[in-house]
C-alpha cells in the first residue's frame, strides 16, 4: 500500500499548489502607510479643444437683465422612451481647435491650457476691466470630461471628471476596484499627446512609491485606463481552461496517477 500512499500523497501536492492564489494581490505592499512619504507631481486638468465647460456668472447686485446678458440659457431635455419628461440643463461652451469660446459681450475669450480656477479669473478679470459688472461671482464647471476604464475591474465604463486633480485611484474606484483577476503589477494608460500621437505609461499597484511618483497618478480627460488579466485569468481563457497551467489539468493527472497506482498494487500478487 505504500505506492498507493505515495501517490495520493503527490497528487495532494500536485493539486494544492495548482489551486495557490496569486501573491501579487495587496495594493502598496513595500510602504508603512503612517511613515512613507514619496514627491507627488501636481497636476490639475486644463482645458482642450472639444472640451465642454459650463461658465455661470453670478452679480450681487441681483440685477436679474444683467445677470441673464452673462448667462446662457437653461436648455430642456426630453427623457424616458416615450420622451414623456424632461430635465432642465445648463447649456455650456465648446472649446474650439484654438482654445477658444465664444463668451456673451466679451466675444472671444482663450481658455486652453487653463484650468477651472484660471478660466474663473479671466472671465471675471474680463467683466471688471471693461466695467460691465463689479464683483460678478464666476463658477466654471466641467461638463463632458470622462475617462475610460476597461479590463478586469467590476464596472468597465465611462466615468466623468467632477474635480481639478482626479487621480488613477479615483477612476478605479469609480469602476469597482479591479477584480481577483486584475494584475496589478502591470495597469496600463493610453494618453493622447499633442499632434494625435498616443502616449503608453505603466502602473504597478503593488508599489506605493511607482505609483505615486508615476507620470499618469493624476489623469487628464480622454485617458483610458486598462487593467489586463492575471496569469490566472489568462489560463482560464483557453479552450476548457484545459492547458498545463490549469487546475482541471492536474486533477486529470492525479486521478489519473491514483488510477494507475491502483492498477498496479492490484497487479502485485500479495506476498505469502
Amino acid at each position: 500500500m505504500k505506492l498507493g500512499t505515495i501517490l495520493a500523497a503527490l497528487s495532494a501536492a500536485v493539486l494544492a499548489a495548482s489551486c495557490a492564489a496569486p501573491g501579487n494581490i495587496s495594493y502598496f505592499q513595500d510602504a508603512d502607510l503612517q511613515a512613507a512619504s514619496f514627491p507627488v507631481q501636481e497636476t490639475h486638468i486644463t482645458l482642450k479643444p472639444e472640451d465642454k465647460v459650463s461658465i455661470v456668472v453670478n452679480i450681487p447686485t441681483g440685477d436679474d437683465d444683467l445677470v441673464k446678458l452673462f448667462n446662457l440659457p437653461y436648455i430642456s431635455q426630453r427623457i424616458g422612451s416615450n420622451f414623456n419628461s424632461s430635465v432642465s440643463a445648463i447649456s455650456g461652451y465648446l472649446v474650439d481647435a484654438d482654445g477658444d469660446i465664444d463668451f456673451p459681450v466679451l466675444g472671444k475669450v482663450h481658455v486652453g491650457g487653463l484650468t477651472r480656477s484660471e478660466v474663473a479669473a479671466v472671465i471675471k478679470r474680463e467683466l471688471i476691466g471693461r466695467e460691465l459688472a463689479k464683483d460678478p461671482v464666476v463658477t466654471v464647471e466641467f461638463m463632458n470630461l470622462t475617462v475610460v476604464v476597461l479590463g478586469e475591474v467590476n464596472h468597465p465604463g465611462r466615468y466623468n471628471i467632477d474635480k481639478d486633480k482626479f487621480t488613477l485611484m479615483d477612476a478605479l474606484g469609480l469602476a469597482g476596484d479591479l477584480t481577483i483577476y486584475g494584475n496589478r503589477e502591470n495597469v496600463k494608460v493610453l494618453r493622447k499627446a499633442e499632434g494625435g500621437r498616443e502616449q503608453s505609461f505603466t502602473v504597478n499597484l503593488c508599489s506605493a512609491e511607482e505609483f505615486v511618483t508615476s507620470p499618469v497618478y493624476f489623469l487628464q480627460q480622454d485617458d483610458l485606463v486598462y487593467v489586463e488579466p492575471n496569469e490566472m485569468r489568462a489560463r482560464q481563457s483557453t479552450v476548457n481552461g484545459n492547458n498545463i497551467r490549469s487546475t482541471s489539468f492536474w486533477i486529470s493527472i492525479a486521478s489519473l496517477a491514483a488510477s494507475v497506482g491502483t492498477l498496479l498494487i492490484r497487479a502485485v500478487p500479495a506476498s505469502k
